[in-house]
C-alpha cells in the first residue's frame, strides 16, 4: 500500500475490470502509499483530505474551493500538508496520525504487504513480486468510482526499502522508503515513518493521556502525474485516499495490538490457574 497512482479513464471508453487475487473489503494507496508510498514527516494542515487543499506558499493558481485553515488538527491527531514544488504539476503531500500501538505492531501491519488489501478499501490487489533482505517489490491496483461516470484506476510497481531501527533521544523510529518504478505517475516516491516516543518525553497535549503508546505514523509522497493528467484534477482524490489509508493502518494496528494483549492476558491467567 505504499501508495497508489490514480489515473482517470477517458469517459467515452469502458474501464477495464481487474479481478483481485483476494476478495478484500471495498476501499483503498493505498499507500506506503507507493507510492502513501512512502514514505513521512510531520506537518500541519488540511484537516480533511476531502476538503480543498492549499499550497504552503499560500497561493493556488488551480481553480477550487477555499482551503481550510492551516495548523488545524483533528481529534485523532491527523494532519496534512500539500506543497507545490518545482513544476506546476508536482506536489508533495505530508501527513501523519497518532496510533495507540507500539512501533513493532505498526511495522508488522505495514510490511504484511499482501495483507494490505484485506483492510484497505479501494486497494484491490497488493502483490509481493519480489522480497529480499530489507527490500520488497510490490504490484498494487486500486479503483475508485467518481461522479459523472468517471472511474479512477490506480496501478503501479513499487520498490520498497526497509530501514533499520533508529534509537533517538526521545524514543525509536523506523522508516520504509518507496519509489514507483512503473506506473501511472511520472514521479511517485516517498516514505512511511513510524516513531514511538518514550513515556515522559512527549509534549503536553501531543497525545491523549489515556493512550498506552505514544506512536506517530507519518507518510510523505512527492508525485507528478503523466503530462496529460492535470494534477489539480487528482489532488482532492489523492488527499482523501492518503487520509483513509493512514486511518485504516491505524485501526488495523490498534486491532492487532488489542488481540495480542488479550491473548497475552489469557495465557497468563491459564498459567496462573495451572500453577
Amino acid at each position: 500500500m505504499l501508495a497508489l497512482s490514480i489515473t482517470p479513464s477517458p469517459p467515452h471508453l469502458p474501464s477495464q475490470s481487474i479481478t483481485p487475487k483476494k476478495n478484500p473489503p471495498l476501499f483503498f494507496p493505498n499507500p506506503f502509499p507507493t507510492a502513501s508510498h512512502h514514505h513521512p514527516k510531520p506537518a500541519t494542515l488540511c484537516t480533511s483530505a476531502s476538503d480543498p487543499v492549499q499550497s504552503v506558499d499560500g497561493t493556488d493558481p488551480d481553480p477550487g474551493p477555499e482551503p481550510d485553515n492551516e495548523g488545524e488538527r483533528e481529534e485523532d491527531g491527523f494532519e496534512m500538508e500539500v506543497e507545490k514544488v518545482g513544476k506546476r504539476n508536482r506536489r508533495v503531500i505530508r501527513s501523519r496520525i497518532r496510533v495507540n500501538a507500539d512501533l513493532e505492531t505498526v511495522w508488522g501491519v505495514l510490511t504484511d504487504y499482501e495483507g494490505l488489501a484485506d483492510f484497505i478499501p479501494g486497494l484491490a490487489v497488493s502483490e509481493l513480486v519480489e522480497k529480499k533482505d530489507k527490500f520488497a517489490r510490490l504490484y498494487q491496483v486500486g479503483k475508485q468510482d467518481l461522479a459523472f461516470g468517471i472511474t479512477f484506476d490506480a496501478k503501479g510497481t513499487l520498490d520498497c526499502y526497509e530501514g533499520d531501527l533508529e534509537c533517538l533521544p526521545s524514543g525509536r523510529r523506523r522508516n520504509i522508503e518507496f519509489k514507483m518504478v512503473e506506473g501511472d505517475f511520472q514521479t511517485f516516491e516517498g516514505k512511511w515513518s513510524i516513531e514511538q516516543i518514550d513515556k515522559g518525553t512527549f509534549k503536553v497535549g501531543e497525545f491523549s493521556t489515556g493512550q498506552e503508546f505514544q506512536t506517530t505514523l507519518t507518510y510523505i509522497v512527492e508525485l507528478e502525474p503523466k503530462l496529460w493528467v492535470p494534477v489539480h484534477l487528482l489532488e482532492g482524490r489523492l488527499c482523501k485516499e492518503v487520509k483513509n489509508n493512514l486511518r485504516c493502518v491505524k485501526e488495523e494496528a490498534q486491532r492487532v495490538r488489542m488481540v495480542e494483549s488479550f491473548v497475552t492476558t489469557w495465557e497468563a491467567e491459564e498459567l496462573s490457574e495451572d500453577s
